[in-house]
């Protein structure tokens, strides 16, 4: 039956960012679907620990920074493993954004953002999709994108251009780990009511200018994601390799 496709019943998977917001939203998400979450962020992760364990799954935290991405993914990797014994599932949402006009923009705006939501995201998928080539499982790799992975945006350039390699990474990815049954798909959400996008929304004339444009009529929510991510990460997208799928209200329509 098609909804038993949709059930990560027995499934393992790491949320990156998994802290609050979005990560946090898919990370229940994944967890209400029937899969076991591996929480992997530098902050406090307690709260998305009671959401996921009260829908009667485990989830293990691993603190970590991902800035010292050489550092952080080998044990990532080996807690998911001896916790669970596997991998199904990674999902790179951990992200951060940096605003500054570009005449202006540092160096170190530059490098901190694309480390974190770029760079990070291509040794952990890298680490996992070995891992699932070493279990002879496959598995399935969703990438967080953005709106920016298509548009420039404004004052954000180190973060449009992580977002526009997060869709890059995401098609070379699948042409090279398809034929080991890897999925590799990404979600690219509109403008969502998170921390990152606070300073937009505090600013009352921005704000309304981006609730009138978008059809949907309103900024998303931390579970907006939800259907989006159980779907690539169940057996119902087997045939969806390289794919970005826009969450976003119908922004890009526009």
């Amino acid at each position: 039956m098609i909804l038993e496709q949709f059930s990560l019943k027995g499934k393992v998977a790491i949320v990156t960012g998994a802290s609050r917001g979005l990560g946090q939203g898919m990370a229940v998400g994944l967890a209400e679907a029937g899969a076991d979450i591996v929480g992997v962020a530098s902050g406090d992760m307690t709260s998305t620990q009671k959401e996921v364990e009260a829908v009667g799954r485990r989830f293990v935290p691993v603190p970590a920074d991902l800035r010292e991405t050489t550092k952080v993914i080998p044990g990532i990797i080996e807690k998911t493993i001896e916790n669970f014994g596997k991998i199904d599932i990674l999902v790179n949402n951990a992200g951060i954004i940096r605003r500054q006009p570009t005449l202006e923009f540092s160096e170190e705006y530059w490098d901190e953002v694309m480390n974190i939501n770029l760079k990070s995201a291509f040794f952990l998928a890298q680490a996992v999709a070995n891992q699932f080539i070493k279990q002879g499982t496959g598995g399935k790799i969703i990438n967080i994108a953005s709106l920016l992975s298509f548009q420039g945006g404004i004052l954000v350039p180190s973060y449009a251009a992580s977002k526009h390699g997060i869709a890059g990474i995401t098609k070379t990815m699948c042409n090279e780990w398809a034929k080991y049954n890897i999925n590799v798909n990404a979600i690219a959400p509109g403008y969502m009511a998170t921390d990152n996008t606070a300073p937009i929304r505090a600013d009352e004339k921005r704000n309304q200018s981006i609730q009138e444009r978008i059809p949907a009529g309103r900024w998303g929510n931390t579970r907006d994601l939800n259907g989006a991510v159980v779907f690539l990460a169940s057996s119902a997208s087997e045939y969806m390799h390289g794919h970005v799928l826009c969450v976003d209200g119908g922004w890009l329509a526009r």
